[in-house]
């Protein structure tokens, strides 16, 4: 069987997406303690299959698009993490913004061990065909946080919402990268100062949709009267 032949085929060490996803999560734990030093080079996932003991086809099947492909999954298991973590706090006593807030700073949290691989990654993946996912990942990131602070908006609030959020995630995360402060502490000062920011807006966008609703209201009656 050709190389090629071998690549299309699901890794013999899983053929579930939840093992598959659990050999790509293996993998990437594997390769972290490396982009710290090296970067996301192009050797990168071959030296990650052998010391998590996967094989180089199976490790390519799984990640086809290569050092790329892995380092887009970091943001994808981030997502996951944060989503169980989510699932275990007690969000009911908050306000939705400290809800929102929470969602960041469990995100931030997860990614904190390897903040060197986060940065290199954003290096990395700013050029196409990795750049234009970004925005992508940023939004589902969004999308997670705010389904876990219980928004179930199906109307435009929700990708206003949704988008808001993501320029806050975007803006912190960056801010996040240099902040050396203990915990945190200026980057949780930072994010408050954004989500403040984009609740002001969302409420300004909300009002201004409401009005010109309300406004072809008035002109749909109106024919309807004439």
């Amino acid at each position: 069987m050709s190389a090629a032949s071998r690549k299309k085929q699901k890794p013999e060490t899983g053929g579930t997406d939840a093992a598959q996803n659990a050999l790509r999560t293996k993998l990437l734990l594997a390769a972290l303690p490396d982009v710290a030093f090296d970067g996301w080079h192009a050797g990168l996932l071959a030296a990650a299959a052998r010391r998590a003991g996967i094989s180089e086809d199976d490790a390519e099947a799984l990640f086809p698009q290569g050092t790329r492909g892995l380092a887009l999954y970091l943001s994808t298991w981030a997502d996951e993490e944060m989503r169980k973590r989510l699932a275990r706090e007690k969000m009911e006593s908050l306000r939705v913004r400290d809800r929102v807030a929470r969602g960041v700073e469990i995100r931030l949290d997860i990614l904190a061990p390897w903040k060197q691989a986060v940065s290199s990654g954003l290096c990395y993946l700013g050029t196409p065909p990795g750049g234009l996912l970004l925005p992508s990942q940023v939004w589902r990131s969004a999308d997670i946080i705010w389904q876990a602070a219980g928004d179930t908006a199906t109307d435009y609030n929700r990708y206003t919402k949704r988008l808001l959020l993501s320029g806050v995630l975007t803006a912190t995360i960056l801010f996040w990268l240099g902040d050396e402060t203990p915990q945190h502490q200026d980057t949780r000062a930072f994010l408050a100062r954004r989500i403040d920011e984009a609740l002001k807006i969302g409420r300004t966008a909300g009002g201004t949709v409401d009005k010109i609703k309300r406004g072809i209201g008035q002109v749909t009656r109106r024919r309807k009267n004439a």
